[in-house]
């Protein structure tokens, strides 16, 4: 380890909204930690869940978080650990480098092993007590085309659906959502929408001309 300049501290302080993702997308039964692995105190900077091992910003480093640094593995393969209390771990340590691919940091990832499995899966599916047939907007798209034409249907389905926009005023509105989400930097992107929505060329144009008064780039 060797001590950090500012630019190490920048690059650790942009990861730690990577904290926060990775805990809310696993649910509370999954610590993440970020570690600085700065000489003068290598330590905790931000942590998720910290409930699982009581942890808080500002504890040491661990000597395992070490020999794992001393592996030089990017990534570490997934290991069990048992913390304090006697929970069962499964951890994986993920070494951060800078521009100079010197290590400054280590985001840890340990979930709970002893949580209950329906505990973890009502973490893991939302509204998991009330299932639901409405289905999700997002699609996975495998190409930009794709990815243009899911978007200016989803965004059709829901402005016909919405009884509060007037007959007269559909069509402006879904170009302007459609604006909005920036679907119109994309090529052909014009062609695709007036297909879809049966609105000419001619009134897309004239739609994106006002909205680009109004709302300049």
């Amino acid at each position: 380890m060797r001590e950090l300049n500012q630019g190490d501290f920048d690059i650790l302080k942009s990861v730690e909204n990577i904290v926060d993702g990775i805990a809310a997308m696993f649910g509370k039964h999954t610590e993440v930690v970020l570690h600085s692995l700065d000489a003068r105190a290598p330590s905790i900077i931000k942590i998720a869940n910290s409930h699982i091992t009581g942890r808080s910003v500002g504890a040491l480093i661990t000597n395992l978080v070490l020999m794992k640094l001393n592996d030089e593995k990017n990534i570490s393969e997934p290991y069990i650990t048992e913390d304090e209390n006697g929970k069962t771990l499964r951890s994986v340590s993920i070494i951060i480098r800078n521009p100079q691919k010197q290590a400054i940091g280590l985001l840890c990832i340990n979930s709970n092993l002893d949580a209950s499995f329906l505990s973890v899966i009502k973490n893991l599916v939302p509204n998991f007590s009330t299932p639901t047939d409405t289905p999700s907007p997002e699609t996975f798209a495998r190409s930009n085309d794709e990815m243009m034409e899911d978007s200016i249907e989803n965004i059709r389905c829901k402005v016909m659906a919405n009884k509060n926009i007037s007959a007269s005023q559909k069509s402006r509105e879904m170009i302007t959502q459609l604006y909005q989400l920036g679907i119109f930097d994309l090529k052909d992107s014009i062609q695709a929408a007036a297909t879809t929505l049966h609105i000419s060329v001619h009134t897309i144009y004239r739609y994106l001309r006002e909205l680009r008064e109004v709302q300049p780039s």
